[in-house]
C-alpha cells in the first residue's frame, strides 16, 4: 500500500457503533463489521447503508470467503468484556465468551498491520489475568506482532463519563517500528450538564438552566449494557447514588425529555433522587460520545444496551488516529 491510500479496517463485535465511528473519523476505510445483535445490526445500517455489516457469531465468520479483499490493515474489536470483569465472575478463557482465540485466528487468517482491542481494565491490570495476557503476547509474538497495552479514560478525551476501557494494539514487526499512546487531550472535560442541557431544553422544560447548574460534575460509568443483566436503569443503588448527585434520577430511563410541566424537586423519597429528570438513551450516548446525529433502532431498553456496550467514539478515534499516524508511510508488501 502507497503513502496516501485510504486504510482498511476489518470490525469484530462492532455493537452499535462506537469504535467504528472513531475508526471512520481517524480515517479508516471499513471492509466488514460482524455482530450478532440484531438490533445493533440496524443501528448500523440505519445509520451507514453503505457499510458492509455482517449479521453472525464471529466465531463462524470466515474473511477470506466473506471480505471482498483479504488485505487489510486494521483489525478492530470491543470483544466481550463479560469474561474480563467482576460481575462476569472473570472467567477468563473459561467463560464461553471469551473471543480472544477468535482474535488470534482472524489475525492469523488477515495478516493487519495492526490490531485493535477494547475490554474492560481488568484485562490489561487484574492479577487473575497475568497468565491471559502472557498467553495473548506470546501468541502475537508467534504471528510477528509486538504487543502493547494500556487503560485509558474517556473523560481525558472531551468525554463526560468515567470510563476506563483496557486498550490493546498489536503492530506487525516488519511494518511499524514504533507506535505511541494518544495523549490526554482535556484536563477538564465538559459536565454531564454541559452535555444535556440542550436535550433536556428540547422539550419544553423551563428547568433546564437549573439542572444543568447541579449536573455540574463527570458521570460516573454508564452501565447496564448486558444482555443477561439489568438494561431498564442505571445500575445498582451505589450507581443510582452517584447520578443523584448529578440531578439524574438513575431508577428508569425515559423516552423524551422532560416537558413544560416536570418540576424539579429535591431529596425526595429513596435517595432523595426521584424528583430529577430522567436520561432518555440518547441522552446516554451523548455522555459516551456519539455524534447527537447517530440513530439507535429498538426499544428503549435495546437502545439503552447498545449504548451502555459501547466504546467511546472519542477515544476509539485518538487510539485510531495514532495507529493511522504509526502506518503511515508504509511501504511494506501486502502478504500474499
Amino acid at each position: 500500500m502507497l503513502s496516501g491510500d485510504t486504510l482498511t479496517s476489518v470490525e469484530i463485535c462492532a455493537g452499535a457503533g462506537g469504535q467504528a465511528i472513531g475508526l471512520e473519523q481517524a480515517g479508516f476505510r471499513h471492509l466488514g463489521l460482524v455482530e450478532y445483535n440484531s438490533d445493533a445490526c440496524r443501528t448500523l445500517r440505519h445509520n451507514r447503508p453503505e457499510w458492509n455489516v455482517i449479521e453472525k457469531d464471529v466465531r463462524e465468520f470466515d474473511p477470506v470467503r466473506e471480505l471482498a479483499s483479504p488485505h487489510v490493515d486494521l483489525l478492530a474489536g470491543g470483544i466481550p468484556c463479560t469474561p474480563y470483569s467482576v460481575a462476569g465472575k472473570q472467567l477468563g478463557a473459561d467463560d464461553h465468551r471469551d473471543l480472544l482465540p477468535e482474535v488470534i485466528r482472524l489475525t492469523a487468517a488477515l495478516h493487519p498491520k495492526a490490531v485493535m482491542l477494547e475490554n474492560v481494565s481488568s484485562l490489561v491490570k487484574g492479577a487473575r489475568f497475568t497468565y491471559t495476557r502472557k498467553a495473548l503476547v506470546d501468541k502475537f509474538a508467534e504471528l510477528g506482532y509486538k504487543v502493547q497495552m494500556e487503560i485509558l479514560d474517556a473523560q481525558h478525551f472531551g468525554v463526560a463519563q468515567r470510563r476506563k476501557r483496557a486498550l490493546v494494539v498489536a503492530t506487525r514487526n516488519d511494518v511499524v517500528q514504533k507506535f505511541q499512546w494518544p495523549i490526554r487531550l482535556w484536563e477538564l472535560p465538559p459536565t454531564v450538564g454541559e452535555t444535556l442541557e440542550t436535550s433536556m431544553a428540547s422539550n419544553g422544560w423551563p428547568g433546564a438552566s437549573e439542572w444543568a447548574r447541579l449536573a455540574n460534575g463527570i458521570a460516573p460509568t454508564l452501565v447496564g449494557g448486558s444482555t443477561n443483566h439489568g438494561g431498564g436503569d442505571l445500575g445498582p443503588d451505589r450507581a443510582k447514588q452517584a447520578w443523584a448527585r448529578l440531578a439524574v434520577n438513575g431508577d428508569a430511563l425515559e423516552l423524551e425529555p422532560p416537558g413544560p410541566e416536570f418540576r424539579l424537586r429535591h431529596g425526595v423519597g429513596r435517595g432523595g433522587w426521584k424528583g430529577y429528570p430522567k436520561l432518555t438513551a440518547g441522552q446516554a450516548a451523548m455522555l459516551q460520545g456519539f455524534p447527537q446525529d447517530w440513530h439507535f433502532t429498538g426499544g428503549k431498553t435495546a437502545r439503552y444496551r447498545q449504548v451502555g456496550n459501547a466504546f467511546p467514539p472519542p477515544v476509539a478515534r485518538a487510539v485510531a488516529a495514532s495507529i493511522m499516524s504509526s502506518l503511515s508511510g508504509s511501504h511494506a508488501d501486502e502478504p500474499m
